[in-house]
Parts: structure tokens; C-alpha cells; sequence
């Protein structure tokens, strides 16, 4: 039975994962990134993979840095077959990713050399790109720059977030992950190099990028709020309190008034304008502060009562905060 260590995280990481136990694949150990404060209690929280991989009774690995650390050690001395990685979210030393006697193999949620790094799901909806996919590709020592094994393209939806698209890429990842490890143990498979001059990054999410500017076009504020939705969230300031903005839809409405002025408002609507001059942003889903998620409707009724058409929503000083 060909032995596999596998290194993910997310919900994408669990059904790759599942799918390698389910081909009989022998998974010796499943290294994860350590439980990590969740919610304003700060709860420390498993990762999905390690919630998963527990209810299997796989050994569970928690490095919170590989190089150097006594995991690594357990790593090589297992010495499996493949490792292979699915959003783990950690660099791996070539002294780990040369313990795999066949091969280290990584599914990255991007069609290479295009968003190498770790937000390339996020960042292919947050530019606006009609598709994105899975890449198949050996690990090497410099970040998703290995040489590439297959490919498999995605379309991305209109309406398309980030946890969606997660869904999808995680399903073709599995699939396509499947049907190349085959390949690579009877040495039928060759890897093709990637151009580095074609090469764009897509790295870690920072906190500037969840705030909104309004001052950009509604088409780019709704790719930045699907980017980000369900993690971390876009945000802005009402009336100087943060507001997570989970959903917003571009409407076609002419003005000269200032980004984040309210163009039309109603009990079910809420428009903004935005630097577009004929497009505004409808709000769709959101979350005031210390309170939970709501549709539209349920904020103007409550929250939300007060505003009206005119009103200038989003301030210069709430845009600098």
C-alpha cells in the first residue's frame, strides 16, 4: 500500500484528504497548523483537517514552524511514499520535502505559474479573473514553483465568493490529485517547468486589503467583498462603526454625489455611491459590530432605520481609520 503524510488545513485540505483515504492511499500522519483562538472568547479551535483526521484516529502533527522541529524529525523518519500538500499554509524546508522516497506533490488552488502563493483563490475573484483551477505540481525549494504535473480550469461565476469557489476547487483538486499519483509511481508522468517570467504572486491576505474604498468602482468593491467572503470579510465604517459587508451587488444608477453616499434607500434596499459615476453598490448581507449577520432588510428595519437618501454613510475620517 503506498504510504502518503498529508499537510493541509481548511475545509479544501478535509476532501482531498478524504479522497486519498477513500483510494486506499495509507496515510501515516496528517500535519496541520496549530488550534488558533476563534471568536471574541478567543477559543482555541482545531484546525477542519485535524477535527477530520481525528475521527479517523490518524496521528495528528502540529508544527507551529517545520524547519528545525521535532515533527520534521517524525517526517523523515516515516519516510512515506508521497507527501503531498493541500493549503497547509506553512513553508517546508527541502529536508522535509526529500523524506517522500517517490515524491512531494503540492494542489495548488491556481493554474501556474499565474498566483503562486497563499491566497490564489481569494485574489483570482478580488481581480476580477473569468477563471482560475487546480494545479498538479512537484514541491520544490522557491514558493509554487515547482514543475507542474496537470491542470484542470475552473470558470469563475458572477456571483462566485471565495467559499464556493473553495468548493469547487477542492473537488477537482481530489479528482485531479487521483489521477496523477498513478502516474507518478509508474514513472509514465513528466513535469513541465514553469516560466518564471510568467510568474504572478498571491500572497497572504493582510488586514488593509478587507477594507473597502469606496472611491473604486462598484464592480471592484463587490470582487473584493465576494474575495473575501466567508474569511476574513470586507469591511467599512458606518457612521463610525465597523460593519463586515458579507454580500454587495454593482446597481446601474447615475450620480455625481460622493463615494459612500446613500443613492437609494428603501425598506429593502440600500445603494451606495462608489467612484464609479454610473454605478452604485447595493448592500446586500451585513454585520454591524457585536452583532450577527443580517440580510439588508433586517438593518434598515432596525439598526439601519434612521438612514436616508443624501446621508453620508462612509466619512473621510471612517475611510482613513
Amino acid at each position: 500500500m503506498t504510504s502518503v503524510i498529508f499537510m493541509g488545513t481548511p475545509d479544501f485540505s478535509v476532501v482531498v484528504l478524504k479522497g486519498l483515504i477513500e483510494a486506499g492511499y495509507d496515510v501515516k500522519a496528517v500535519v496541520t497548523q496549530p488550534d488558533k483562538p476563534v471568536g471574541r472568547k478567543r477559543k482555541l479551535t482545531p484546525s477542519p483537517v485535524k477535527v477530520f483526521a481525528q475521527t479517523k484516529n490518524l496521528p495528528v502533527l502540529q508544527p507551529s514552524k517545520m524547519g528545525g522541529s521535532p515533527e520534521a524529525d517524525e517526517i523523515k523518519a516515516i519516510a512515506p511514499d508521497f507527501i503531498i500538500t493541500a493549503a497547509f499554509g506553512q513553508f517546508l524546508p527541502m529536508s522535509v520535502l526529500n523524506a517522500a522516497k517517490l515524491a512531494a506533490v503540492n494542489v495548488h488552488g491556481s493554474l501556474l505559474p499565474k498566483y503562486r502563493g497563499g491566497a490564489p483563490i481569494q485574489m483570482s475573484i478580488i481581480n476580477g479573473e473569468p477563471e482560475t483551477g487546480i494545479t498538479i505540481m512537484y514541491m520544490a525549494k522557491k514558493m509554487d514553483a515547482g514543475d507542474m504535473l496537470a491542470q484542470q480550469a475552473v470558470a469563475i461565476a458572477p456571483d462566485e465568493t471565495s467559499g464556493t469557489l473553495f468548493d469547487k476547487l477542492s473537488l477537482v483538486g481530489r479528482d485531479l490529485l487521483l489521477a496523477t499519483l498513478p502516474k507518478i509511481e509508474a514513472q509514465t508522468i513528466t513535469g513541465k517547468p514553469q516560466d518564471p517570467a510568467e510568474a504572478t504572486f498571491a500572497y497572504n491576505l493582510t488586514a488593509d486589503q478587507e477594507k473597502l474604498d469606496f472611491t473604486k468602482s462598484a464592480a471592484a468593491l463587490d470582487q473584493q467583498i465576494r474575495g473575501l467572503n466567508p474569511d476574513p470579510v470586507a469591511y467599512t465604517y458606518f457612521e463610525n462603526q465597523r460593519v463586515k459587508i458579507w454580500l454587495g451587488q454593482p446597481i446601474p444608477v447615475t450620480t455625481t454625489a460622493q463615494p459612500g453616499t446613500v443613492l437609494v434607500r428603501t425598506k429593502k434596499q440600500l445603494v451606495l455611491a462608489t467612484g464609479d459615476s454610473e454605478n452604485g453598490l447595493a448592500i446586500l448581507e451585513l454585520q454591524p459590530a457585536g452583532k450577527a449577520k443580517m440580510p439588508i432588510t433586517a438593518f434598515l428595519n432596525g439598526v439601519g432605520q434612521h438612514i436616508q437618501v443624501g446621508d453620508q454613510l462612509i466619512t473621510g475620517d471612517d475611510a482613513n481609520r
